[in-house]
């Protein structure tokens, strides 16, 4: 049987892919620890959502976080053997995300309150994790370089996020 433990944790530190160890309360631990915690909260809108579009946008989108995660969790070897990273594909494709759905759900004509409906709020729970992980990154970006995509990828995506809360907030009779 295959174990999940190594035991190699410890002691506080983990690996990076690539293989240098670095202590886990690093920040670059926080952002790609952040970005799994996100993973899992769109999980959540998928599972709470009916719109099969919206499921269809959040299961993409889990997919290229683990590809961002995977930069964010790699040394300069590691990144180097990378198949994938993050591009302008991405974030074009949040924009025209964005776009359909703002035009989907109308003009803003007020603040939104999180909560009218449960696909909604959760909508709205990983927006705000997408908010806290930009601003790791800003942080993070002060002492180990990180790519001006990834940024504009996550500042997108906080967007996209609420764009989808949007759609949840005014599609009738489709809302959990």
């Amino acid at each position: 049987m295959y174990r999940i433990y190594t035991r190699t944790g410890d002691k506080g530190t983990t690996a990076l892919f690539g293989g240098s160890r670095i202590d886990k309360d690093d920040i670059r631990v926080n952002a790609y620890g952040t970005v799994d915690e996100l993973i899992s909260q769109l999980g959540v809108c998928y599972a709470t959502t009916r719109q099969t579009e919206l499921q269809q946008d959040l299961h993409a989108i889990q997919k290229t976080l683990f590809v961002l995660g995977a930069e964010l969790a790699s040394d300069e070897k590691g990144l180097s053997r990378l198949k994938q990273t993050i591009g302008e594909g991405d974030i074009q494709t949040l924009e025209q995300l964005i776009d359909r759905n703002m035009a989907q759900s109308g003009p803003l004509k007020e603040f939104v309150t999180p909560g009218k409906n449960l696909a909604s709020a959760q909508l709205h729970v990983a927006r705000t994790l997408t908010r806290r992980l930009e601003r790791i990154l800003t942080a993070m970006d002060r002492t180990i370089a990180v790519r001006g995509e990834l940024k504009r990828y996550i500042n997108r995506l906080s967007d996209a996020l609420f764009s989808m809360a949007r759609i949840e907030e005014t599609t009738p009779d489709v809302c959990v």
